[in-house]
């Protein structure tokens, strides 16, 4: 069978964006600790990784691989910078990551976040959807 006909179980996608984006969603969160800064151009390295993803596992192109291509890199970069702010504040209160992540606030999440992010975290936020819509399609 010519790889151009083969096509991915419809389980498979959802699989590997769950298991690829969870894999770069806690690269970040550990660099962005370790640099202590919010490392917004990883966004850029979640939307390579999904329009990977997207490719190795078969989904046909067009239109609505360009959407979940975005929809994907947009998801792992808001959880990146929720995780982040959620476990710096949880270090200073002595909580874990994970008890810290379900306590913050959106508004409170938002401040820290907004307070922290330079120009070029912004950029690179803004552009790494766009581009993993625009290299997916």
């Amino acid at each position: 069978m010519s790889p151009a006909l083969r096509r991915a179980a419809p389980w498979l996608v959802p699989l590997m964006l769950v298991l690829a984006g969870g894999s770069v969603l806690v690269i970040w969160v550990a660099l962005a600790l370790y640099l202590q800064r919010q490392a917004g151009w990883m966004a850029l390295a979640a939307a390579l990784d999904i329009v990977l993803v997207l490719r190795l596992c078969g989904m046909p192109a067009g239109a609505r691989r360009a959407v979940l291509g975005g929809v994907a890199t947009v998801a792992i970069s808001l959880l990146a910078l929720w995780t982040i702010a959620a476990t710096q504040m949880g270090f200073a209160f002595g909580l874990n990551p994970w008890d810290s992540v379900l306590k913050l606030g959106a508004h409170h999440a938002w401040t820290l976040v907004s307070l922290t992010t330079s120009p070029l975290d912004a950029a690179a936020l803004v552009a790494a959807p766009l581009l993993a819509a625009w290299w997916t399609r």
